[in-house]
């Protein structure tokens, strides 16, 4: 491993930390299904998406590193965007690119572990929207497992143009992995991921 990798993950390592001691003290950070994340080899996390909280928290929880698709936007920002190059690659969220799919597959057969929102955008009520084709799309050219994931908490923390952090305990469920099977194509196998993700959202909202 290079200098430049070991610091790169020392950086993240450290990021880590700091989110997890803040959203302790914030309220409290409970995370389930840790050991349902291989440990290496191409991933991808599908989670839901509540809050701009939604990636950071979603890197502290996981026991491994995460890759992250951000709007490109954000690459135009200064201060933040060296640190966001680092760790992820833009997306336009307006329209699905080639090229994005393109990149996210090489991510995942180079072994990253990539963090996708196959809603495209943050639920302004809690609720599950329907999700987009894109990430059927990567499963089905990558083949590589998928971990449907719920976040909560994250819109109370901080909800839609909050300015600040608002106390809230938040919660991660990582579930069982899925694969991509011969029989599934993109807008379905995104509508199979969005089942497994709500059925986690039942399962915490009935106390399981």
């Amino acid at each position: 491993m290079s200098l430049k990798e070991k610091i790169i993950g020392l950086v993240y390592y450290l990021s880590t930390l700091l989110v997890r001691f803040v959203f302790c003290i914030n309220g409290g950070l409970q995370v389930k299904g840790r050991e349902n994340v291989p440990p290496d080899g191409g991933v991808i996390i599908a989670s839901n998406h509540l809050s701009y909280l939604d990636p950071p928290i979603l890197g502290t929880a996981m026991p491994r590193r995460a890759t992250f698709m951000a709007r490109k936007g954000l690459f135009n920002i200064p201060f933040i965007r060296s640190y966001i190059r680092l760790y992820a690659f833009p997306v336009d969220r307006t329209r699905t690119l080639p090229s994005t799919i393109k990149e996210a597959v090489r991510r995942l057969k180079n072994g990253e572990a990539l963090v996708m929102f196959p809603e495209g955008r943050r639920s302004e009520t809690g609720a599950l929207l329907e999700g987009k084709r894109g990430i059927g799309m990567v499963a089905g050219l990558s083949k590589v497992p998928i971990v449907p994931t719920l976040i909560t908490g994250t819109d109370k923390a901080l909800p839609i143009d909050a300015r600040w952090l608002k106390r809230a305990k938040i919660s991660v469920v990582f579930g069982s992995p899925i694969v991509f099977s011969a029989e599934d194509h993109g807008e379905n196998f995104s509508k199979k991921i969005m089942h497994e993700i709500g059925e986690l959202k039942r399962n915490a909202d009935n106390g399981s």
